[in-house]
């Protein structure tokens, strides 16, 4: 389904289950997403009922149109629990003024006064990609198994991307729907934000690969959220969490030179400069490397007068 910007598209999945399909993610709400699922509904999946959607996550490219097709063939939602009341919270966040508590985290970041201002004014926009959610879902719980399509499939569920994300295994068809949890070219993003400040959720994201490399065998066919679906799953979980290893290794080399806000830590996370269009994801990312390390006792953490938090390698 069509995203724009430099992801393009989202891969969205359906599954034959009896005398329809069951749905995994939705895409954006977009008038273009919209568009193909009816296309998909007449050609690719031959006027056959959708029975039940999946949303791996809260995200809107994920959840966008969940609202809309569960309306539409009448059937339910079924996601985790903290996925499901977490994106209602943000939904209801929706036309709301900006948090003194956001402009606080952001500025405590080493935003300036322009940064801070877009922060205010787009605040809010959660809710704008995602079709009003049911009032209902069917809750998934971790290591649940159930049927569609006559084949058992499993719930693996991670953390640090998002609270509790889904990915499904078919151990018969040796197949991982993973989401975000895996993702072949590109690491998921992991950050903390205004509302958990104090957060780790590298630590999450980093021993939830772990816990995916032990609950899935080697020989699956992942299917992702982005990119192409491949083969190769404990490499690449090993190559994600090592290559967060490394960042935390560079961004200690660099906290022991001299004390540095979170926006001076870039250029040890990441390959390309950081404008503003990325420089809410790139502070919450560059936060949860420093999280990370205060949990270690690696770095500690030095507010100044005026509310700025300056870090340093303890």
């Amino acid at each position: 389904m069509p995203l724009g910007g430099s992801l393009q598209f989202i891969n969205v999945w359906a599954i034959e289950d009896g005398e329809g399909w069951t749905v995994v993610d939705t895409g954006l709400q977009t008038r273009e997403t919209a568009q193909a699922w009816r296309a998909a509904f007449k050609e690719s999946l031959g006027g056959r009922p959708i029975v039940r959607v999946i949303v791996t996550h809260l995200h809107p490219d994920h959840i966008g149109l969940a609202g809309w097709m569960t309306r539409k063939f009448d059937c339910r939602l079924w996601m985790t629990r903290l996925e499901y009341l977490q994106c209602r919270m943000l939904v209801a966040d929706t036309g709301r003024e900006a948090p003194e508590d956001g402009v606080r985290f952001y500025k405590a970041a080493g935003w300036d006064e322009d940064a801070l201002e877009n922060y205010r004014t787009r605040f809010g926009g959660f809710g704008k990609a995602i079709y009003q959610l049911p009032d209902s879902y069917r809750r998934l719980d971790d290591e649940e198994e159930f049927d569609i399509g006559g084949r058992t499939w499993r719930v693996v569920t991670g953390n640090g991307h998002s609270p509790d994300h889904a990915c499904l295994y078919c151990p018969e068809l040796k197949l991982l729907i993973s989401g975000d949890q895996v993702l072949p070219r590109i690491s998921s993003n992991v950050s903390v934000f205004p509302t958990e400040p104090d957060a780790d959720p590298l630590l999450d994201w980093m021993s939830s690969c772990a816990k995916v490399k032990a609950a899935v065998p080697d020989d699956v066919l992942v299917l992702p959220a982005h990119n192409d679906p491949f083969r190769g799953l404990h490499a690449r979980l090993d190559h994600l969490i090592n290559g967060h290893e490394r960042s935390l290794g560079r961004l200690r080399k660099l906290l022991a030179t001299e004390p540095k806000r979170a926006i001076d830590v870039f250029g040890a996370l990441f390959a390309r400069p950081i404008g503003p269009d990325l420089l809410g994801m790139a502070t919450g990312e560059g936060l949860a490397h420093i999280n990370c390390l205060i949990e270690r006792g690696q770095v500690v953490a030095e507010p100044d007068a005026d509310g700025v938090i300056w870090y340093r390698a303890a």
